[in-house]
């Protein structure tokens, strides 16, 4: 026993012991998000009675209120005066009130209104928290740094999804997620002020809060990236939020034609995670051999076979669950390549001082992919079956479109560094 524990501590990168307590906070925060990611879209269409466009709406919702959080969460990160640490707790305690208005949601205003707030609380987190990475990491060490705190990411939605299939299956009480997931922001606050110290470099940090947003924002290689970035996180947010109620409605698995059970997307769902989780580190060293662009494309091609896959898995005769299985799988791999490979181009790109800001800007292209994803997907789930299925033939399509703005982005920066 002890001598696997020691092979097994010789394979991870040696990290700074903050960044490992940072990926335990995160751990334990999204435990309580895996309760509520995927069984949200089904408990508000199908037990609130919103329609799906509504709940769509609702969901992307978040993203503009996120789009206020990711600025505010950039210019705080780099100030002296907030700090990441700062930030960090910021976003906690307003993640927390979002699951309260959550939890007592009984039509679409409270909805609306705690969706809101989610989308602000995870606003102000995202630039913060990868600015500790960068801050704690060298540049070799970044791409496994950022896959693992992805990879804990991952196991607490993991975790999360399958406790709380369980507890949907044996009592049916949806809301009593939103108040488990509320406690799980608590504990992350709580690991953030005992055990994070402030990482930003008070000397190098702008003093106006809001400068470094005209130096980010005239960075031409910095924008090309965000085009192509909107698109992945559009595919993200197709997991979350499209694909529940594609596999509830649309997939004629009985004679019926209704859809997977809610135990069966359950089960999907936690191995599309585990398969992310259990891949995450090996792919992000394997990726280690290319460039950032490079792995970025490998990812999208993933992308595009993967919603293949989805969209076989509505129209096949049989063996549904088989199509579903191989395309979740698929879309693990997308994500493992994609996730850390973002962050650490960004942070390649960003001025020491800058960090917050131009993770910021990555974290925006999440707000805007997270409002286009379930808003066109949620419209898409309220149509007919033939709309439903051609969705997934156009997300493959648009990944052509993605593979050519990076082959670009990858021009330039190589243009960058021979002049």
């Amino acid at each position: 026993m002890n001598s696997f524990r020691r092979k097994l501590l010789a394979g991870l990168p040696q990290l700074d012991h903050r960044v490992w307590i940072l990926i335990a906070g995160r751990l334990l925060s999204q435990v309580g998000n895996g309760f509520t990611l995927f069984y949200a879209p089904i408990f508000f269409v199908n037990q609130v009675e919103l329609s799906a466009t509504l709940v769509g709406i609702g969901i992307g919702s978040g993203s503009i209120s996120g789009v206020l959080g990711r600025i505010l969460g950039g210019s705080f990160a780099d100030s002296p005066r907030w700090g990441r640490r700062k930030t960090l707790l910021l976003s906690a305690a307003v993640s927390t009130l979002a699951d309260v208005f959550l939890a007592l949601t009984y039509d679409f205003p409270i909805f609306l209104v705690g969706n809101l707030l989610m989308g602000l609380g995870i606003g102000l987190y995202w630039p913060a928290t990868e600015a500790v990475v960068a801050d704690l990491t060298t540049p070799d060490q970044r791409n496994e740094a950022f896959a693992l705190t992805r990879l804990g990411d991952t196991v607490g939605l993991g975790l999360g999804v399958i406790v709380g299939g369980a507890i949907i299956e044996l009592t049916g009480v949806y809301r009593a997620l939103f108040v488990i997931d509320g406690i799980s922001f608590l504990v992350f606050f709580g690991i953030v002020y005992g055990a994070i110290a402030e990482t930003v470099n008070t000397e190098q940090g702008d003093r106006s809060l809001f400068k470094g947003w005209g130096v980010a924002l005239r960075d031409r290689t910095l924008l090309i990236f965000a085009l192509v970035n909107i698109l992945f996180t559009t595919y993200l947010s197709q997991i979350n939020s499209a694909m529940p109620l594609y596999f509830t409605n649309f997939v004629p698995v009985r004679g019926d034609a209704s859809g997977f059970s809610t135990s069966t997307i359950s089960t999907l769902f936690s191995w599309h995670i585990v398969l992310a989780a259990l891949t995450q580190l090996p792919i992000a060293r394997f990726l280690n051999r290319f460039s950032r662009v490079q792995a970025l494309i490998c990812s999208a091609l993933f992308w595009g076979v993967g919603f293949l896959l989805i969209w076989t898995t509505g129209i096949a005769p049989a063996s549904h669950l088989l199509w579903a299985i191989l395309g979740l799988s698929v879309m693990a791999i997308a994500t493992a390549a994609y996730n850390p490979s973002a962050s650490a181009l960004v942070v390649d790109l960003a001025p020491e001082s800058l960090r917050g800001v131009y993770l910021s800007i990555n974290s925006l292209c999440w707000a805007v992919g997270y409002f286009v994803g379930p808003t066109a997907g949620g419209w898409a789930m309220d149509q007919n079956r033939e709309i439903a299925q051609t969705f997934w033939i156009a997300s493959a399509l648009s990944v052509l479109l993605g593979i050519a703005i990076l082959l670009y982005l990858g021009k330039v920066i190589r243009h960058l560094h021979n002049g």
